[in-house]
């Protein structure tokens, strides 16, 4: 057979997409006899808009659509119309939209009239080589322009035969994709390395795919959807990406000087902390929570191979969170390579200062740690298992190691209050010289999580997100199955409260450039212990505190966090130890002086053990607000 692997728009123009390497590689093993070819859709539609626009739809362009607005559907609206045979369908829709929320949709605007021409023309470059099934990638924003594509092959070619899969795909959302669009022949829910192989050899044959798990499949009119497996892809069938056609593509592109590529490696799925404590709030993992790793050597064999043979240093993983056995081989083994390699990876904010050195030397220079709140309240709700002072410890942690830290505010949780943030947002402006979050954000309802699965949670009211109804031309009972987000009526805090914390959250921010608080041990004490804090923080005034004695001991035993008594027993030991109202006191006194945060149980110290180096050049401020532009669209820290 002449196998098409296809992902359109919106996937990241400068990453190979994982599933069609993964397939591809898949089909090389399963089926050696088969001609696997593969469509890179995104970086052709960047080219076409670069070419049609004469320069004027760039791909930063491409990123503010596919990427930054996904919770507006700007990327699906633009390819609406063309799944739906009218250039007007969705417009006036989308009009009233973004007049209401202040969305500008301009860039958007500007990219619908070409997308009718490049589903034309892909749909010609695909049928050139004449495939006998053509396979979609589908995640976030990629079903409408995925959908328009093959509707135009199977009018083109009936007989064609069209497979969907991927995150969007996922449980009931796969059937109702099925349901809804005649022309897509099958669709694969959940995990493919088992279910694709099978599929094809059905569709080989000629026969009925009834014994393939999770399938969705037409028998005549009926759409048919077969029962889910609990079964999971196990570590040793998951094979190892094949990026060579990619990387061709991208040699051979006018978009190479504006693209810095990377790649994508995949070492476990699922969540060994959601099989447990499923973060409340998270819809990641829908139908395989298991967590599955592959074992660090191996992992590392595939980076290894994967840099030599594409020369590429910079590796994206995309793996939920960090198997905690890589810190005993994976990061190693990385550790100690010659590669000068820059790794993006999502960890647990509990990590110690041990472990965030070594992800450090391994080239872990991109962490996202999952840090979410400072709120001791809200993590509770959100079962994230992790403290307000941990986090802190965290963020101050990442400086000490030059590590880049991600993370967004979150809030509007059932049973927080305004009592529980009121202390959070009078200490951030101590914290303006950690990493900032990237904005405050009221959480949205997403399929999947224990949130959307238990109305006992606080969200007994949901119905599909508004903005699908500038996507989909479907009927609401259908788009509640069809959809990942949903709106629902605001929960938790609101009013001043909310208004506080994005604005504290936007002044950290916008000083953090410029801020440092750094601790200094002179050389010569006169065998006193001194220590030196040099605040130089937006803000602040430009001082130096001069810590000796006891003082000094606190705020290096309050590196790890603690609490008052546990402090306390700390010093005694030590010696000549204060009396706890005195302690009391000066602990209240370095709050106010911002060197450490309370977070109601613990404190936690600020000062860092260096001044980082940082770019100052954003793409984006907090809250979506615009910053001068930076190539990278990352911001350095460390």
């Amino acid at each position: 057979m002449r196998i098409h692997l296809v992902t359109m728009p919106w996937q990241p123009i400068e990453l190979p997409s994982l599933q069609v390497g993964l397939l591809h590689s898949l089909l090389d093993r399963t089926r050696p006899h088969d001609e696997v070819r593969e469509f890179h859709g995104s970086l052709r539609w960047a080219e076409f808009l670069l070419e049609r626009s004469q320069g004027a739809l760039r791909p930063g362009d491409h990123v503010a659509v596919g990427s930054e607005s996904i919770f507006d559907g700007l990327g699906d609206w633009v390819f609406s119309g063309v799944l739906y045979k009218d250039p007007e369908w969705g417009v006036a829709q989308l009009k009233e939209y973004a007049t209401r929320r202040g969305t500008d949709i301009s860039t958007a605007t500007a990219m619908r009239v070409h997308a009718a021409e490049f589903i034309d023309e892909s749909a010609s470059a695909i049928l050139g080589e004449e495939p006998d099934a053509v396979g979609f990638t589908s995640t976030f924003m990629q079903n409408i322009s995925s959908l328009a594509l093959a509707a135009e092959l199977k009018r083109r070619r009936p007989g064609l035969t069209v497979v969907f899969g991927g995150s969007n795909c996922d449980g009931p959302m796969g059937h109702a994709l099925h349901r809804n669009h005649r022309f897509v022949d099958h669709v694969v829910r959940g995990e493919g390395e088992y279910a694709l192989p099978a599929l094809l050899a059905h569709v080989e044959a000629g026969t009925a795919p009834a014994d393939v798990p999770g399938l969705c499949w037409w028998d005549g009119p009926e759409s048919r959807a077969n029962d889910e497996s609990r079964r999971t892809v196990a570590p040793g069938d998951i094979p190892s990406p094949d990026y060579d056609l990619w990387q061709a593509a991208i040699d051979a592109s006018p978009l190479a000087e504006y693209v810095h590529p990377k790649l994508v490696v995949e070492g476990a799925r699922g969540c060994w902390w959601g099989e447990k404590h499923h973060c409340t709030f998270c819809g990641l993992n829908g139908s395989a929570m298991t967590f599955r790793a592959k074992t660090g050597s191996r992992l590392w064999d595939e980076v290894d191979r994967l840099v030599r043979r594409h020369r590429i240093l910079d590796v994206v993983t995309v793996d939920n969170i960090i198997d905690m056995a890589y810190f005993k081989d994976f990061l190693p083994l990385a550790a100690d390579s010659d590669w000068d390699l820059r790794m993006h990876y999502e960890v647990k904010s509990n990590l110690t200062p041990e472990q965030l050195e070594l992800l450090a030397r391994a080239g872990s220079v991109h962490i996202q740690p999952g840090i979410e709140s400072l709120n001791n309240k809200a993590l509770e709700l959100m079962d994230k298992g992790v403290g307000a002072a941990r986090n802190i410890r965290t963020l101050r942690e990442c400086e000490n190691h030059s590590l880049t830290c991600s993370w967004n505010y979150l809030y509007g949780f059932p049973g927080e209050s305004a009592a529980d943030y009121d202390s959070v947002i009078d200490q951030m402006p101590a914290l303006v010289h950690l990493q900032p979050p990237g904005g405050a954000h009221r959480i949205q309802l997403e399929r999947f999580s224990p949130n959307f699965a238990d109305p006992a949670l606080g969200f007994h009211e949901r119905k599909p997100a508004e903005m699908y109804r500038h996507v989909y031309d479907l009927p609401e009972e259908q788009l509640a199955d069809l959809v990942y987000l949903f709106d629902t009526p605001p929960a938790g805090i609101g009013g001043g409260t909310e208004a506080r914390l994005k604005a504290a959250a936007r002044d950290w921010y916008t000083g953090h450039p410029s801020s440092t608080l750094v601790l200094e041990q002179p050389e010569e004490t006169d065998g006193e212990e001194v220590l030196l804090v040099h605040d130089r923080r937006h803000g602040w005034p430009r001082r130096t505190h001069r810590l000796t004695g006891w003082r000094a001991a606190a705020l290096r035993h309050l590196e790890a966090g603690r609490t008052r008594p546990a402090l306390h027993r700390l010093l005694t030991a030590d010696g000549d130890p204060p009396g706890a109202e005195e302690l009391g006191a000066w602990l209240d006194e370095a709050v106010a002086l911002g060197l450490l945060f309370d977070d109601g149980r613990s404190c936690v110290s600020l000062p860092t053990w260096h001044v980082p180096v940082r770019s100052i050049e954003r793409t984006q401020g907090p809250d979506g607000t615009t910053d001068a532009p930076d190539s990278s669209g990352e911001k350095v820290a460390g």
